[in-house]
């Protein structure tokens, strides 16, 4: 297709985009930040389900940023509608900020020109900002309309499959990467429903070389797929949204789980085609358990394992600070040695490095976490106990609130006689 038809296909498909690429740009500036600064982000899907591994990587990312003066930021990444639950993102927010991660802007915060000056941060709120680049790459050509049905792409899955080549929509495949103006246009007019897709520039023959702040330099194939940029109703996909709220937030390190890495060849020439410049990846180990059943490692399950859920440890009473302590043990493999050289110092002045995070998979281990438990739940002060001890009998007992703390001069003297609170040396073997 020559320029003039990119031309008329992109004001066919987008007539009402009126914004140019410059003028996000000019809307959201590189931030002023001090040297050496990292932005970071979370950015969950709002389905209502907070776990383990979330507070693992928010707990990385907030350390990244706030080392030197960052910005740690919410994003929601809601562009799949079935999984939306009501309320999620109130659960995310507080749920992290029990276990003292804050977020320094981002969705739930009230907009200002101070704080939330990068929004809007859900993502079904950015569509307009999606459609503009989705418009630009149709204009260079790198973008175009496909109107196969979900039978079509089960036929070419199984033509690939005779052909015993690799599955997927690319090269030949792709059968609706070369129609021509005239064809599209009948297809519009016909009200035909179609998904916006990238003209992948990838060759089978090529490799990208990707430097993970983690794992290091690794070699990947590039990509050739042509993915799905708009779906059906234009709201974006994960991949096309992420590279372009990641440059607009002007996000510098993006922590995440190790199964994105079969992603990077994607997000590395969906950068490239947008003229973005590629933020730092960091993919985390996956936390591990130990398996009884088969004597080896395997990952926590939110089927198999109730700890992996965050309110199992809000229920059952774990400390919040204990659990960043631990967590912190297996983010960085020389916290635990700095923490017990310097006891008393507050764990954020930890010198905190992408560097000294796992490779391998970071292991779970229970009996550890209690351990820190003991240790660290040992040296609160008094006051503190009984503040965190009331405050679980109000979120999770209401009724044996009114009787446990009743009187608390009569509680704190229970607490030191089994506990040793206020003594010299607190018994840990009650903890």
């Amino acid at each position: 297709m020559n320029e003039q038809d990119c031309k008329k296909l992109a004001e066919l498909l987008f007539p009402d985009v009126d914004k140019t690429p410059d003028y996000y740009e000019e809307k959201y500036p590189y931030r002023k930040l001090p040297n050496k600064a990292e932005v970071t982000r979370l950015g969950p899907s709002p389905t209502g389900f907070i776990h383990l591994g979330n507070l693992y990587s928010a707990l990385a990312d907030e350390r990244i940023a706030h080392k030197n003066g960052g910005v740690f930021y919410l994003r929601i990444e809601d562009t799949d509608a079935k999984r939306t639950v009501e309320g999620a993102v109130d659960l995310v927010i507080n749920s992290l900020r029990y276990f003292d991660i804050e977020f320094d802007e981002g969705a739930g915060f009230p907009d200002s020109d101070q704080v939330n000056a990068y929004g809007p941060y859900y993502q079904t709120q950015r569509v307009d900002i999606y459609h503009t680049f989705a418009k630009e790459l149709v204009l260079k050509g790198l973008a175009y309309p496909c109107f196969c049905t979900e039978e079509e792409l089960e036929a070419v899955r199984l033509q690939q499959e005779t052909d015993k080549v690799l599955t997927g929509y690319y090269g030949k495949y792709a059968v609706c990467r070369d129609l021509s103006l005239e064809t599209i246009e009948e297809n519009l007019k016909a009200g035909k429903p179609y998904v916006l897709r990238l003209r992948s520039q990838g060759s089978p023959e090529n490799e990208i070389t990707f430097t993970d702040s983690i794992k290091g330099e690794i070699k990947l194939p590039e990509n050739i797929h042509d993915v799905v940029l708009l779906k059906k109703d234009g709201i974006p996909t994960y991949h096309f949204a992420h590279a372009i709220d990641d440059h607009f937030m002007r996000t510098t390190t993006v922590v995440r789980g190790g199964e994105w890495l079969a992603s990077v060849p994607i997000h590395y020439e969906l950068f490239h085609v947008l003229g973005f410049k590629m933020p730092k990846y960091a993919h985390t180990a996956h936390l591990m358990k130990f398996d009884e059943e088969t004597g080896g490692k395997r990952k926590l399950s939110k089927r198999k394992d109730p700890e992996l859920s965050l309110d199992y440890y809000r229920k059952d009473g774990y400390h919040p600070y204990t659990m960043k302590v631990y967590l912190l043990t297996l983010l960085n493999s020389n916290f635990e040695e700095w923490h017990e050289k310097f006891p008393d110092k507050d764990i954020n002045e930890f010198p905190f490095s992408v560097d000294k995070m796992s490779v391998s998979g970071a292991l779970f281990d229970k009996e550890k976490l209690h351990n820190i438990c003991k240790n660290e739940l040992s040296k609160l002060s008094e006051d503190d106990l009984y503040e965190f001890l009331h405050n679980w009998a109000l979120e999770n007992e209401p009724e044996m609130e009114k009787v446990w703390f009743a009187d608390k001069e009569k509680l704190l003297a229970i607490l030191r006689l089994y506990m040793g609170v206020g003594a010299k040396r607190r018994r840990k073997d009650f903890m």
